[in-house]
């Protein structure tokens, strides 16, 4: 039969040597206490997406925002056909509680959205002026996902409505603070200015803490048109009674030059009136001859006609003289002598 295996001696160790082999030596010397992580408090997200049928230029103008913002999120684009208020359900299962939308029209106008989801409010924009940061090359610069300063006009504090459009920017536009994928510092500043009812967008680097400033881009001006009390929809809070669409923009200008040909043929017609009329104004037939318009070709058949019989006729003349020398001489005897006799007799 085979032996029984001894039982080891060995004692396991106990736990509390363990931790103590796992705990680190002390580095630090001060008395400080360590910092924790910050909590995350603001959890704000913005959808920024666009509409089948933006532009090129549209399109790298909402790469911009995005990269601008570290709080974004993208989607792809959204169909035409369905109704805008779609973009709720998705802003709430991208986990979303703003939105950014880029609506475009005829390959050349481009519409703006900045919506608060799902309860509102939303604003409606025309984008003029748009120029990207690739096109405008500015030697501003900052890195990628730092928080940005809002700088606000202060005459965005003298009307209800321009005062709702600051707090609904101020919520998309500013980087929640602790943001996971955020810098903890300041280095660029999103200018609001508001000229002739419209509102100027730039985008500037902190070079100095003096206030010297370098443009990055990109640049755009927004011309409100509606404010919504709900999201994508509702009732109209705000109206622009001064807002002019493209397409009667385009006409008054296509009006415009127009009017350029309509004087041409205004000019024509009194030219006309004011000639004079009646039997004593009419032209001769003789008038209409020398006056009559002649193609090339009549003329270049005149002239070779009066050539031919012009050339006839001194040939003629030439033989005439060559048969009768003596004839013309005699003729030319006769004159003379008659010349003379005249000048005698007048004396």
């Amino acid at each position: 039969m085979m032996a029984k295996r001894k039982k080891s001696t060995i004692m396991p160790e106990s736990k509390d040597n363990k931790i103590e082999e796992t705990a680190l030596p002390l580095v630090r010397t001060s008395d400080e206490p360590v910092t924790k992580k910050a909590k995350w408090v603001n959890k704000q997200r913005v959808l920024v997406f666009a509409a089948r049928g933006i532009t090129q230029r549209d399109r790298h103008l909402m790469v911009d925002l995005r990269d601008m913002m570290p709080h974004s999120k993208t989607e792809s684009k959204f169909e035409r056909k369905d109704p805008l208020f779609v973009i709720n359900e998705i802003c709430e299962m991208k986990n979303c509680s703003k939105c950014i939308f880029f609506e475009g029209r005829k390959k050349q106008d481009l519409f703006l959205w900045l919506a608060d989801v799902p309860k509102g409010p939303s604003a409606k924009f025309y984008i003029e002026n748009v120029h990207t940061m690739k096109e405008l090359k500015m030697t501003g610069n900052c890195l990628k996902g730092t928080r940005p300063l809002l700088s606000f006009d202060s005459s965005f504090d003298t009307h209800p409505h321009w005062s709702l459009l600051k707090e609904l920017m101020t919520q998309i536009f500013s980087t929640p603070k602790n943001h996971p994928k955020s810098q903890p510092f300041f280095d660029h500043v999103f200018t609001f200015t508001i000229i002739e009812n419209r509102i100027w967008f730039r985008n500037f680097q902190i070079l100095e803490e003096d206030g010297q400033l370098a443009e990055i881009g990109p640049r755009f001006v927004l011309n409100p048109i509606k404010v919504f009390d709900g999201s994508f929809g509702g009732e109209t809070i705000w109206e622009n009674s001064s807002y002019v669409t493209p397409n009667a923009y385009r006409r008054m200008l296509n009006l415009q030059t127009g009017l350029k040909y309509r004087q041409k043929i205004e000019q024509k017609l009194s030219l006309a009136a004011r000639q004079p009329t009646g039997d004593l104004c009419d032209l001769d037939p003789l008038d209409e001859e020398v006056f009559e318009d002649k193609n090339a070709a009549k003329i270049v058949k005149e002239v070779a006609s009066n050539r031919g019989e012009g050339g006839k006729k001194k040939k003629k003349e030439k033989k005439k003289k060559m048969k009768n020398p003596k004839a013309t001489g005699k003729k030319r005897a006769g004159a003379i002598f008659n010349e003379i006799l005249g000048d005698s007799g007048d004396e």
